[in-house]
């Protein structure tokens, strides 16, 4: 691959969608245990949009969904990801993670956000929204509820990270994405690796994220029942009481061919009545599949009087 930093790729993405390149910076805050948390502030406003990404993914998978949306906004690096810093003791559950979102929205914005969370971002978002109502003026949930089962779709996920955690170059890591079926076009999953992973002093290329390695540690224990509990803390539920405890607007996108079914979704509504649910043909990764379609839900989620592009 060529030369490239982080922001090589959106000139070129913002030329397809017809629009201009956004400012665009990386932000990084220390936190008191030694930690940093880092993340991507887009625009010259305070933002109106907070962004968090699933497990195994960053802050840039919402790089073509903001282009679309056009808002000023910041999209996080949850803790093990991105260049945020892994935890020693690999707890990437939601109630752990929302501390760390919590101290961003202080830091980094100055009203209540629109809160948007895919999977374990969308668990977190849930966290963050009913322990601190005062940062959230609305909670879009991105194909994730408190049931979705973790035996299911996110299982393929775990089986595509639980590999060898170091490679020769990128150029395999986008080969092992595109065998799984995973990262669209070869030009999008080869922005997706270089996006995802680093080059180690050795010459080495690995993903970026803490996921990864605890992936392939519990394969080589031998079997799944080996999983640490950190792992399968991440694939499976994280409890419906920070759902229950939400107490502004809320919408839930599920992918139709995501992990989401029509009953994850009837149970969602069961236990908050006033949430709306919306459906895309996508599979898990709307952000990814149609950020044109997921940009507008989430534009239509914003309060009156924001700057939003059209798509």
């Amino acid at each position: 691959m060529p030369a490239l930093d982080e922001f090589s790729f959106l000139p070129a993405q913002a030329a397809a969608l017809g629009r201009p390149v956004p400012l665009v910076e990386r932000v990084r805050l220390s936190l008191p245990d030694g930690r940093t948390l880092s993340g991507l502030r887009w625009g010259d406003a305070p933002p109106r949009v907070t962004l968090l990404h699933g497990a195994g993914l960053n802050a840039h998978t919402w790089d073509t969904t903001l282009l679309h949306l056009g808002e000023p906004s910041l999209a996080l690096d949850l803790a093990g990801h991105g260049d945020s810093s892994w935890r020693d003791d690999a707890a990437y559950v939601a109630r752990v993670l929302s501390p760390d979102v919590v101290t961003a929205l202080e830091t980094w914005t100055d009203g209540p956000q629109t809160l948007v969370g895919h999977s374990l971002g969308g668990l977190t978002a849930a966290a963050v929204a009913a322990s601190r109502p005062d940062l959230v003026a609305r909670l879009v949930v991105v194909d994730i509820t408190p049931g979705v089962d973790p035996s299911a779709g996110p299982a393929e996920i775990r089986a595509f990270f639980a590999g060898p955690t170091d490679w020769a170059s990128r150029d395999e890591l986008v080969d092992r994405a595109l065998a799984f079926g995973l990262g669209g076009s070869r030009e999008a999953a080869t922005r997706g690796v270089f996006l995802n992973s680093r080059v180690r002093a050795d010459g080495r290329v690995e993903w970026k994220h803490h996921f990864a390695h605890l992936a392939a540690a519990a394969a080589n224990a031998g079997s799944d029942s080996s999983t640490p509990d950190a792992v399968r803390a991440v694939l499976a539920s994280t409890g419906w009481d920070d759902v229950a405890g939400v107490t502004c607007p809320v919408t839930l996108i599920r992918g139709e061919r995501g992990f989401v079914t029509p009953a994850d979704a009837e149970e969602f509504t069961r236990r908050l009545p006033t949430a709306e649910v919306r459906t895309l043909d996508t599979g898990h990764n709307a952000q990814e599949e149609d950020p044109a379609a997921l940009a507008a839900l989430v534009r239509g989620a914003l309060p009156a009087g924001g700057s939003a592009a059209t798509s």
